[in-house]
């Protein structure tokens, strides 16, 4: 046992694991700093899609325009997406700051703070999009029950612009989803750290 040196017990031995886990650390930075990237654009693009859409129908002689704020679900999806590029935008500053210093961990407040603010545009943009969706499927398919008409008839480009609008906002719900999760892995690892500490003291 002389290759463990004089007075040392193999307990005591320091196992290297530090490289392995700073190598994790910076692929999961990484990952948020792309997923954060991605929101910002497709959020951006629904966005865009959606506040920009008009036509104008002619019935008769009388002109007809349609736009998002017709709907207040959309100028809720419009707002949620805009929300959302702006915070991701904040993050990506934050993530490549923190990449270029070297620093990878960062303390419990932090974590914290961008743990909740995950959590809450993560609900805003799936809260945004259902609401978003289920008018469309209204104006789309129409509501017999209530003589509602199928709106899309008269306005399809009107509609199939909001639909690409909508695609757009489910995938930024879903990567919110996902960056929640790296968020949550991130703050609960911080007490993992701690725990481990500890029981290196006994």
């Amino acid at each position: 046992m002389s290759y463990l040196g004089v007075g040392v017990s193999p307990g005591n031995v320091a196992v290297h694991h530090g490289s392995n886990l700073k190598v994790f650390d910076r692929r999961v930075r990484l990952g948020e700093l792309v997923l954060r990237c991605v929101i910002c654009i497709l959020a951006l693009v629904a966005a865009v899609l959606v506040g920009t859409d008009t036509q104008v129908k002619k019935i008769f002689s009388i002109e007809k325009k349609a736009q998002f704020t017709d709907m207040k679900a959309l100028v809720f999806l419009v707002v949620a997406n805009g929300l959302a590029a702006a915070y991701s935008v904040v993050h990506v500053l934050r993530c490549i700051v923190s990449m270029a210093r070297g620093s990878v961990l960062f303390n419990k407040p932090l974590a914290w703070a961008i743990f909740s603010g995950d959590q809450m545009m993560t609900y805003l943009c799936l809260a945004a999009t259902a609401s978003a969706t289920q008018g469309s499927l209204f104006a789309k398919l129409g509501e017999p029950a209530l003589q509602w008409m199928k709106i899309c008839n008269m306005y399809g480009k009107f509609c199939n612009q909001i639909g690409e609008g909508i695609a757009s906002s489910v995938l930024v719900s879903l990567s919110m989803v996902v960056l929640s999760a790296i968020s949550a892995f991130s703050l609960f690892r911080l007490y993992g750290e701690n725990k481990v500490k500890n029981n290196a003291r006994w």
